[in-house]
């Protein structure tokens, strides 16, 4: 692997060396194209002499994210495989290492770099810390190893060698000026010149070449022609599992609203479920100046709490707990409590505002004005939010709006928040996210970013290049086999791979698909399922998911009659069919398998009825692997046969191997790659099966109904 970098006296010792002999050589370089100059009345321009012995090249780096303008993105105790093309003139041969450094270290540490074929070299960059790393390439011709495997082809055809062999020796003779104990080199360097047998066998010995390959001659050395990022993030940025709440539902008696302390009470249940991530609705100061009612009705009767998105009134504005729900001694209390439960509050940020928030009466310079004076509210024709207010980022007093936005993260930071969900981020500009989303994560490493925007795919791109650590996606959408297994394959490829992390969720307070609302109770389980096995990260609006709510506000809206977004909601969470036990089953399995918490190893296999798809995922040590198998149809039960692609399981052709299904507990015994599937969604429209062969743990089993 890598290996740390001499010390820095010696480090100032060879730079101070090289400079000496730089300045001899570009003295001696100089004084030749002087005298070349006289000759033929040319010059050869600076630039081209500074590279004019530099004879390897270096192209095409990957992951090299628009041409290194942004970083890519890894987690912690990853190991980066840093990729480059690199190629000399002839047939000498080439080596070359990938040079990192964490942005604290001032010592760059190398680790060498092993040809794929073709050109393609790679090199293995171990992130073992948070934050930002920088990487680039050196590669070089090699004389010794050309030397080296010529030398093995004359002997082998018999051919004098003797000459070769003090050739040899100078190359040994050569690399102990360069190396710190150079005893051992220039013993050999003597044996090869005494020639005979026993010069040939040090010659291709292992433990000369070893000697050399740690002083290699890089007086010539490319180097790549940019330094290039990648941002290691905590685990949590790669696998997590969401449960969004309101708290203002959360209330045991029906006769009134929730509060944080009635959340509080909640946690075990939400824990025991599975969840990571618990994440609110806004619960800042509801505005009162054109409250919305039920369902979105423009008339807010008394007592209507109003949508927790139209920030901000005389209480307080982004930095303030609404009343209703409580104080921020309970909000200290919460996040206590879901630190205990291992869950970790995530909280939404909405930069948008009441007409009453107090930055309107302050900051008026923050928001667009038409020309009869009023503050434009915000619209997507033909709908109207005549409730909320847009922050216009096109103000003359950016830099202001700018910190005032930054200081609202700040300060729920302070207050032990770690995770944010972003609300509408596409509608505000890209320089403000690049900047803040930069600041943050330069001073806090740890704090993620959810992007809620469903919009054009360059523009969720975008925003992962700026900066976000997690995406919301189309998945909600993607319903068919193809177009599941094409957008799945677009998320885990490059370049999308290298900066957009996916979360996937069937349903939100915004989005109840026309599929759930047509669906059954084998809809709901399909979903699920689907989510927390394509993507290591994904999340539930609950109760409604769990409970299977799919009555919409109208024929052909998305929206959820009675919504949580305008009203209080009360539920029985007790009720027998909520689908709670299935979720605690798939979260488990989530958690009890390495397989399911990443997508970088997402297979799909083949199966010969397209209302059926199947897909697995390995863990990086090849011990846990996860095949998941599952009805599209709504309806009906559909079967099939599976032709398993028996490798990218770990499974030999020839080998049984058995699988054993985590939801509903039953074990088969498979051989080959060809094997059938019936599910009936009316009974349970999903498998999802623990394969295990030859070479694969077993300790991640456990019965699905027990507890």
């Amino acid at each position: 692997m890598a290996t740390t970098a001499r010390s820095k006296a010696r480090r100032r010792s060879k730079a101070a060396a090289d400079a000496t002999a730089a300045d001899s050589t570009a003295a001696d370089t100089t004084a030749t194209a002087a005298a070349a100059a006289d000759a033929t009345g040319s010059t050869i321009d600076e630039r081209v002499r500074v590279g004019a012995r530099r004879r390897v090249v270096l192209e095409a780096a990957a992951p090299e994210v628009d041409a290194g303008r942004f970083p890519a993105k890894r987690v912690v105790g990853d190991v980066l495989l840093a990729e480059v093309d690199a190629f000399g003139d002839g047939h000498d041969h080439v080596a070359g290492v990938v040079r990192f450094r964490h942005e604290a270290d001032e010592a760059w540490t190398e680790a060498p770099l092993r040809e794929l074929g073709n050109d393609r070299w790679v090199g293995e960059v171990p992130l073992t810390r948070q934050g930002r790393w920088h990487y680039t390439f050196e590669a070089w011709v090699d004389h010794w190893d050309t030397w080296r495997s010529d030398l093995a082809k004359r002997v082998e055809a018999g051919q004098d060698v003797a000459v070769d062999l003090q050739i040899g020796a100078s190359h040994v003779r050569a690399a102990a000026q360069r190396a710190s104990d150079a005893s051992r080199l220039e013993a050999y360097a003597a044996v090869l010149e005494r020639g005979g047998e026993d010069a040939v066998a040090a010659a291709l010995g292992d433990e000369l070449d070893k000697l050399m390959r740690g002083v290699p001659d890089r007086t010539h050395a490319a180097t790549y022609d940019r330094v290039l990022d990648v941002v290691v993030d905590r685990e949590r940025a790669r696998f997590s599992s969401w449960y969004e709440r309101f708290p203002r539902s959360a209330s045991p008696d029906p006769k009134r609203p929730g509060t944080l302390q009635d959340l509080r009470a909640e946690l075990p249940r939400i824990a025991s479920m599975g969840f990571d991530v618990l994440y609110l609705p806004p619960i800042h100061p509801i505005g009162r100046e054109f409250r919305k009612g039920p369902n979105n009705s423009t008339e807010a009767a008394a007592g209507d709490p109003g949508s927790p998105w139209a920030i901000g009134s005389a209480e307080g504005g982004h930095t303030e707990i609404e009343p209703g729900l409580g104080t921020l001694a309970d909000f200290a209390q919460l996040v206590a409590d879901c630190e205990a439960s291992g869950l970790e509050l995530a909280m939404d940020l909405a930069y948008q505002c009441a007409p009453d928030h107090p930055w309107v009466a302050e900051h008026p310079e923050w928001f667009r004005h038409r020309p009869d004076g009023t503050i434009q509210y915000a619209e997507n024709p033909p709908k109207k939010y005549q409730d909320i207010y847009p922050i216009d980022f096109e103000t003359d007093d950016w830099e202001a709006l700018w910190l005032g936005l930054k200081g609202v993260v700040d300060t729920w930071i302070e207050r032990g928040v770690r995770i944010f969900r972003v609300d509408n981020p596409h509608t505000k500009a890209f320089p403000f996210w690049e900047w803040m989303l930069g600041e943050v994560h330069r001073e806090r490493p740890d704090v993620l970013f959810l992007a809620e925007a469903f919009t054009r795919p360059k523009v969720m791109y975008r925003l992962a290049k700026l900066g976000f650590n997690q995406s919301y996606t189309y998945f909600t959408w993607r319903q068919e086999r193809w177009e599941l297994e094409e957008y799945l394959r677009e998320l885990t490829s490059p370049p999308a791979s290298d900066v957009f992390r996916p979360n996937f969720w069937p349903n939100t307070p915004d989005i109840l698909t026309e599929q759930l609302q047509e669906g059954t109770r084998g809809t709901f389980v399909a979903r699920l399922v689907l989510a927390a096995t394509l993507s290591s990260s994904y999340g539930i609006y609950g109760p409604a998911f769990e409970l299977m709510e799919s009555v919409p506000a109208k024929p052909g809206s998305e929206e959820y009659l009675d919504s949580e977004k305008y009203q209080v909601r009360w539920r029985d969470l007790t009720t027998p069919h909520s689908l709670e036990e299935v979720v605690r089953i798939v979260n488990r399995a989530r958690h009890e398998h390495p397989a399911l918490q990443r997508n970088d190893t997402l297979r799909f296999h083949h199966v010969d009825n397209d209302r059926i798809i199947a897909y697995s995922k390995r863990s990086i040590d090849g011990t846990d692997t996860i095949l998941t198998i599952v009805n599209l149809d709504t309806y009906w039960r559909q079967s099939g046969t599976v032709y398993l692609d028996l490798a990218a399981l770990g499974i030999e052709e020839d080998e049984t191997f058995s699988v054993r299904d985590l939801l509903g507990g039953a074990t088969y015994q498979w051989k080959g790659g060809a094997n059938f599937v019936e599910l009936d969604p009316a009974v349970l429209p999903a498998h999802v099966l623990h394969v295990r062969g030859h070479g694969h743990r077993d300790e991640h089993d456990f019965d699905p109904y027990d507890g």
